[in-house]
């Protein structure tokens, strides 16, 4: 049999495997694609946001009254897998925030998202106490490594756009301050998490918070914070019960920031109750 003949068949039999692969990514979705894009019913959203949606809600929560320094902020949110679907930051460019506060948002994602259930959240900022010598979960901090490579490949331009080296990815990483806090739908289903660095951790808490809630992702089903009448199973929000010597009264507090972000972070919007009507 002559070359060209071989060759015409070897390029047929390429051709029909590369039909086939793309049949199959398309019947059975790529496993490492973003999550789909935000839906609504009424004002509650049911799955992740698009990263318009994300960095819109980030930049408007931003210029708020937060307690804090007033910062640039870098915001991550992770699907359920822990993988990154979006990476944002409020400023003009990826270097009006705090370098370092990308890979820290992208932990603290990770982390909220990691140690929270379908039918019980923790945010990062619940993690503080318990993470100090003698707390109840003393070395979770130490699990769960980021990965070093992935936290510093790609073009600094890239950074915090749709083209950020980390989306797709799973950095990892724990993260025990406040910022992080678990996303869930008005169906109850844990979605994944987002993350916030940039300024005091307990704005960074807030303004996780006020992002969540902008996004309709609030629908908490339980946590350790039972303060709030409104979510009588409690919730995720930070709890300031640390006394002079630091110790947690009920083991899932953190450090007062100062008077400011205190009185906010106490009065933040009430989380959505588990079975509320879409769109009420």
């Amino acid at each position: 049999m002559s070359r060209s003949r071989l060759t015409g068949r070897a390029s047929l039999a390429l051709g029909g495997l590369a039909l086939m692969a793309v049949a199959l990514l398309t019947a059975c979705g790529d496993s490492t694609s973003p999550d789909p894009a935000v839906t609504t019913s009424g004002t509650h959203a049911t799955q992740l946001p698009t990263y318009d949606d994300f960095k819109a809600a980030l930049t408007a929560v931003q210029q708020e009254a937060n307690g804090g320094l007033g910062f640039n902020m870098w915001g991550t949110i992770v699907d359920r897998r822990g993988v990154v679907i979006a990476v944002a930051f409020t400023g003009q460019s990826p270097t009006d925030e705090w370098p370092g506060s990308r890979v820290i948002s992208a932990q603290k994602a990770n982390t909220a998202n990691a140690f929270s259930l379908t039918s019980f959240a923790l945010s990062t900022a619940n993690l503080y106490a318990a993470t100090q010598p003698g707390g109840s979960l003393f070395g979770l901090q130490e699990s769960n490594p980021v990965n070093d490579e992935l936290a510093y490949e790609g073009e600094v331009a890239d950074f915090g756009t749709t083209s950020d080296p980390l989306l797709g990815k799973k950095l990892g990483g724990v993260n025990v301050f406040g910022g992080g806090l678990a996303l869930y739908g008005a169906d109850g289903v844990l979605l994944g998490a987002v993350g916030v660095s940039g300024d005091l951790s307990c704005a960074d808490h807030i303004i996780a918070w006020k992002v969540r809630d902008r996004l309709g992702l609030d629908f908490v089903p339980a946590g350790v914070n039972t303060k709030n009448e409104a979510s009588p199973s409690g919730d995720d929000n930070i709890i300031y019960d640390l006394d002079k010597k630091d110790k947690s009264a009920g083991g899932f507090g953190h450090p007062v920031c100062n008077d400011a972000t205190k009185s906010i972070g106490e009065n933040l919007p009430t989380t959505n109750p588990l079975g509320d009507a879409p769109g009420t």
